[in-house]
């Protein structure tokens, strides 16, 4: 399990490739309830590459603030694919960001439904005109556990999902 350390470097890391590819982000998270953007802007200087972050804990927030529809969190719930896909296409939409990540899941210890077990996670990752991406993560631990393995994992994805582009 990574520590803050590994995610401040991975925010830094990930800081650097926008500033040097003149882009800025936007996340929008659910589970990890502001955890990713405060990771992010632990970094100095990230005003210049972060844009902003959406904390979407309800179904309510992410019909209203991201235009996640009625019939994707009906259809296929609030922790699903097609909901964070929803929620980087609404993110992308209402900002002025670049590249966006969206993450939903369940974090514990509650919560947990048939099919949808404590510790799933959906993220998504997108750029303004691109093909958005999409995975599903079962992770292990408490709830603070599974959250950070959850911001670990949304940054990295931000790295690999636009190493070619970022670089």
């Amino acid at each position: 399990m990574p520590n803050d350390a590994a995610l401040y470097a991975l925010s830094v890391d990930l800081g650097n490739q926008l500033l040097a590819a003149g882009l800025r982000v936007a996340v929008a998270e659910s589970c990890t309830g502001g955890w990713l953007a405060k990771v992010i802007t632990d970094v100095p200087g990230s005003s210049q590459w972060f844009e902003a972050g959406f904390v979407t804990y309800t179904n309510k927030a992410k019909r209203e603030l991201l235009g996640v529809t009625q019939a994707t969190l009906q259809e296929q719930g609030a922790v699903s694919e097609a909901t964070v896909r929803e929620m980087v296409a609404g993110t992308l939409h209402r900002t002025d960001a670049d590249v966006a990540v969206a993450i939903s899941g369940i974090a514990g210890p509650n919560g947990a439904t048939p099919g949808k077990p404590v510790g799933m996670v959906c993220f998504a990752w997108g750029r303004g005109g691109a093909v958005i991406h999409c995975r599903t993560e079962y992770l292990s631990g408490d709830r603070e556990a599974v959250r950070r393995q959850a911001v670990r994992i949304a940054l990295q994805g931000l790295l690999d999902e636009f190493a070619t582009q970022l670089a």
